[in-house]
């Protein structure tokens, strides 16, 4: 059944008010703790999400990564990882919520690290200025997004990670994205404007993802939720 444009709204905002008390969880129980795998963090994350909200289903691979594996773009699947006490960890999942895509990423960090705790730091703070961006520019394009994105980036000492900032989101399953399709990502490739509906009319709503790494130190870190709304 197809949604009016606020119950659409309403529904995306309830996914990721849930994935946000999701990660809070996490947090709370310690999940994410020197010595456990990636892996078997990934899967007590899963079952902590059917716990609390009976989600079965997550619209995209689960990630957790640690160490020089929080350098590796979304598509690649580098090998299972032991956390080690000085660690820096990104998780970054979909799930679906009644129907609904959310899409939710934390960085933690294991240790006293300054730098790894910078990052982590700056990883809300380049978000919201990003936000802010988009919310200034009426017109604004995937390209010209990103390409903010990327100076933010820059201007605090890190680089970006990834070949977009983030990409369309919606009802499960979303409109088809992938690589070819330019125009559902927020990329420099993309050369057109973000407030737009889709090819059935609904209003686009958009995630913004900072993926931040530190080539030299081998290490990055990851935050994102919802850009529109």
């Amino acid at each position: 059944m197809a949604h009016d444009e606020p119950t659409r709204a309403a529904r995306l905002l309830d996914a990721q008010a849930k994935a946000a008390r999701l990660f809070v969880e996490i947090e709370k129980r310690g999940l994410v703790a020197p010595g456990q795998g990636e892996r078997a963090v990934s899967d007590q994350v899963r079952d902590l999400a059917n716990e609390l909200f009976g989600t079965t289903r997550h619209w995209h691979k689960r990630i957790v990564r640690s160490g020089p594996n929080t350098l590796k773009p979304y598509k690649e699947n580098p090998p299972d990882r032991v956390l080690g006490s000085d660690d820096i960890v990104f998780a970054d999942f979909g799930p679906i919520f009644e129907e609904y895509e959310a899409d939710f990423g934390r960085t933690f960090v294991l240790g006293d690290d300054p730098v790894k705790h910078r990052l982590r730091d700056d990883l809300p703070r380049i978000f919201g200025a990003g936000r802010r961006f988009f919310a200034d520019t009426p017109d604004i394009t995937g390209e010209r997004l990103y390409a903010e994105v990327e100076r933010l980036a820059a201007a605090a000492g890190w680089a970006l990670g990834g070949w977009h900032a983030g990409h369309l989101v919606g009802e499960f399953p979303h409109e088809w994205i992938d690589g070819a399709d330019t125009e559902s990502y927020i990329t420099p490739a993309n050369d057109t404007p973000l407030r737009r509906t889709d090819k059935a009319g609904r209003t686009c709503h958009w995630i913004l993802e900072i993926h931040l790494v530190d080539r030299e130190r081998e290490f990055g870190g990851f935050y994102e939720e919802l850009l529109t709304l």
